[in-house]
């Protein structure tokens, strides 16, 4: 599976990115895929690439880019609980100015690269993201209703913008929490503001995870939520992307 390294114009400049799709000279459905908060690096090309295996066109672009290419702060090869205070450290700063008119900027710029690319099909695009790139995930899906038919998001801030936020969703959605994120009662609170809002989805407590668990380089990793959070996504996917 080929990756495609990716400069896309944005209204500050132009991030980085990279792109993973099947080489068949076929066109695929569209995949926007926003990191978690340490960003680019080689878990988010196995990520991609294990999508793209699937039938899909994965975008990834760096964040992060006004602060300097990726990554913004020097990352180990795997991201243990000695050295995840200071990196946080290093990060948060960066992360609290990637304010929402920022992110929806990018979120603009991104899907018209996606969709401009040769090997997209025509149609509508889904988005996905981990952590806060869940939260991103979801304000762009919310932004561009027209255009994105899929969003979901793990171990990811989903509340953080209020039930507002609901509202403004026609994608599908699929919101897959670490149990050491949210309390039974606090999902069901959540799956409220769903249901309110008319929204189409399916919302789980993924069981015996912590934040961070699709994320192979971290001692956060769970193997059975990776498997599960693919089963999830490419049944989403599945509904909403293709003919079959």
């Amino acid at each position: 599976m080929p990756i495609k390294t990716l400069r896309i114009p944005t209204a500050d400049g132009r991030t980085d990115a990279f792109a993973a799709f099947p080489d068949d000279g076929e066109r695929h459905p569209g995949v926007l895929m926003y990191a978690d908060g340490f960003g680019l690096r080689p878990v988010l090309k196995d990520m991609a690439r294990e999508l793209a295996g699937h039938g899909y066109y994965v975008l990834v672009p760096h964040l992060f880019y006004r602060h300097g290419p990726a990554p913004v702060v020097e990352l180990p090869e795997y991201i243990g609980e000695d050295v995840r205070p200071a990196i946080f450290a290093e990060l948060m700063p960066v992360i609290v100015a990637h304010t929402p008119e920022r992110v929806l900027s990018d979120a603009d710029a991104y899907l018209t690269f996606l969709t401009a690319q040769p090997e997209v099909a025509a149609g509508p695009v889904a988005v996905t993201g981990y952590c806060i790139g869940g939260l991103l995930a979801m304000r762009t899906a919310a932004a561009h209703p027209g255009e994105v038919a899929a969003v979901a998001a793990f171990h990811a801030p989903v509340a953080a913008d209020g039930p507002g936020l609901f509202a403004k969703l026609t994608a599908q959605v699929h919101l897959g929490h670490a149990e050491g994120d949210l309390t039974p009662e606090a999902l069901e609170e959540l799956n409220g503001f769903l249901d309110a809002a008319g929204v189409a989805y399916t919302s789980e407590i993924y069981p015996g995870t912590v934040h961070g668990f699709t994320m192979s380089d971290t001692d956060t990793f769970s193997a059975p939520g990776l498997t599960l959070h693919w089963d999830r996504l490419l049944a989403l996917l599945a509904r909403t992307l293709t003919d079959d």
